[in-house]
Parts: structure tokens; sequence; C-alpha cells
């Protein structure tokens, strides 16, 4: 069995298995999500599920290091990995229990980032341009790497408001780069990305409406922190710009969505990190779609995105930029006609 698909079952098993009793420690823990006038659901629902999502990955990693060799490079940088996303799950536990504020949660995003990019050596100091030049980023390659992780750790953790919405948008995230990692020959990336895949869809067969668990902030930072770092990864084999915009098309729908929150939100006067009702979910419920066909449609948009990511790999540079900026031209014509830049009553925190 390829070691890709094995780390896939491995950790969609261990989901299954897991999940259970992470409901069953957060209802007895108090770990609840309670209904406000922001969210959707009803009913109190135990938040913590990205203690499982997590298990069952850092699980199917340690079965593969048992038969697979890795250079001390790469050996460094999964370890690197795996100590930020320990850091990360466990300022999401204690946000998911105790509320952090948003600028104790961003400062710990950055310490756990900064942890990968500067003690486990996990950046990107070299990309190429549309023609093939090198450009080195010297003295910018560890912030902007920073910027990079927690960047992408908040777009997944922005998008998780819908039953189901972050863990399948994780899932076709991961398995649009682990296809490309395969096309490009990239082992590491597509055994870490098939091992994410299979915590996450192990995850979502609890998640999905109606939910009986959300991954709670554990969760969502979790996923996203992991698919930043190994997007990371891959970047710093090829050097290649492609490698930068395959994760970016990926998570274009949770990276666009918080792009067009920040923007809402500065031109509202609100402040960027004060919570509202104006993203895309929110606007398709409020055109009158459930919680289902708007999950459904989401899946779509961002297994559409994800192909194109797949599609660009087999094309120039050039051309992949090209395709690139047509794809962010219409999501913004789409985001306009839905009215996401608007901070009208409805998209308000009340």
């Amino acid at each position: 069995m390829p070691d890709n698909v094995l780390a896939f079952v491995i950790a969609l098993g261990m989901a299954l298995i897991l999940t259970p009793a992470v409901i069953a420690f957060a209802r007895r823990t108090g770990a609840l999500d309670k209904p406000d006038a922001r969210k959707v659901h009803e009913r109190p629902i135990p938040r913590i599920g990205g203690i499982g999502i997590y298990a069952a990955f850092m699980v199917s990693i340690l079965v593969q290091l048992l038969f697979v060799d890795l250079t001390p490079e790469y050996m460094m940088s999964l370890i690197g990995l795996m100590v930020g996303g320990t850091i990360i799950v466990a300022i999401g536990i204690i946000d998911d229990y105790c509320d952090l504020p948003a600028k104790v949660k961003l400062l710990g995003q950055i310490i756990a980032a900064a942890v990968v990019v500067i003690g486990f050596d996990v950046r990107i100091d070299v990309i190429t341009d549309p023609l093939g030049d090198y450009i080195y980023l010297e003295f910018l390659a560890i912030p902007a790497t920073i910027f990079w992780i927690v960047g992408l750790t908040n777009t997944v953790n922005l998008i998780d408001g819908l039953d189901g919405l972050a863990a399948g948008v994780a899932t076709i995230a991961s398995v649009t780069i682990c296809l490309v990692a395969l096309q490009q020959g990239y082992a590491l990336v597509a055994v870490l990305t098939a091992a994410l895949a299979g915590a996450a869809i192990g995850f979502l067969f609890y998640n999905f409406n109606p939910a009986k668990i959300f991954m709670g902030d554990t969760g969502s930072m979790f996923l996203g922190f992991m698919l930043a770092g190994i997007s990371v990864i891959g970047a710093v084999k090829s050097a290649a710009t492609i490698a930068l915009i395959v994760p970016i098309l990926a998570l274009g729908l949770p990276i666009m969505d918080t792009t067009f929150a920040i923007v809402r939100r500065y031109r509202g006067g609100v402040p960027i990190f004060k919570p509202d009702k104006g993203h895309l979910h929110h606007r398709l419920l409020d055109l009158g779609f459930t919680q289902r066909q708007a999950v459904l449609l989401m899946y779509i948009i961002s297994a559409l995105l994800g192909l194109s990511a797949v599609a660009l790999t087999e094309v120039s540079g050039g051309i992949a930029l090209l395709i690139f900026a047509g794809v962010v031209v219409s999501v913004l014509f789409g985001a306009k006609k839905l009215g996401i830049f608007r901070m009208n009553d409805s998209a308000q925190t009340h």
C-alpha cells in the first residue's frame, strides 16, 4: 500500500474511533459552544473536536515514521511542524474553554509559527518570478513565512461557521495539495496532506449537519496551521511561485472570505477582529439556502478552485499567473454581487 494511502486510512480510522470519546469528554468538562445572535446552531454543541483531528493526524504520521526513512533536513522540518501544531492545539484548547482575547490568540499563533520558522528553520528563502528568475527573500524570509503561516491559520479559523464547512474545505485543500505533490514527486508533502485529509474526513462524519460536535478553534487553527506549514515545506523544495499559488487556490474560499471580511469591517469602521454575520455562508443563508445547501455549494466552489490549482501545475508560470488573476477577478465580481463588502445591519453582531 502506498505511504500516502496508508497515512490517509490510519488517520481516517483514528478520527472515527477517537471523536466519540472527545464528544463525551467535552460534555463532561463543559466545553460547549452555546448559541448566540451570530451563530446558526440552536443548542449547545461540544466544541473541542479538533483534539480528535490532531490525535488522528499525529498517530498516522508517527506510524509512518516506523516505515519511512527521512533525510535529516526533512526530519527536522517534520518535527518542527509537529511541535508547532501541538502548540497551536494547546492555544486552541485554552481558547475553546476560556475564550481568549483575539490579540492574545494572535500572539500565540505568532509564537507557534516562530517556533517552526526560527526554531526548526522551516522557511521560504527563495522563490521564482514568472520568468523563472530567482528572488531571494533574505531578511524578509522569516517575517514573510511567519505571516504566511499565521494568515492561513486564521483563514480556516474564520470560515468555521457552518456544520462541516471548515472540515470539508480543509479536506478539499489537503487533497488538492496532495495531488500536486504526487505530480511533482514530493513524497513527504503527499503523506502529510493525505493524513490531514483522512483526519478531517473522519471528523466530518460527526461534524456534518446536524453536527454532533464542532472542531472549535482547536481544530480550525490546527488545520490551517498544518496546511500552511506543509505548503512551506513544498515551496522550499521547489522554490517555484506555483508552489505558493497552489495552496492559495486550494484554500481560495477561506482566504478570500477572510480578505473580504477585513475590507468590509475596515470600510464599516468596525474593528477587524470583531466577528460579524457578513461572511459568505451568512450571505447564502440570507438568500434562503439551508445549512446543507450552503455548505455543499461552498464545497463545489472549493473543489473547482482545487481543480484549477492542479491544472496550473501543467502550464508555464506566466500562464498560471494569468489564470490565477482571472480566478481572483471572477471571485471579486461574485463577492460584489452578493454584497459581501457591505457592512449592513444583518452583517453586524448583535
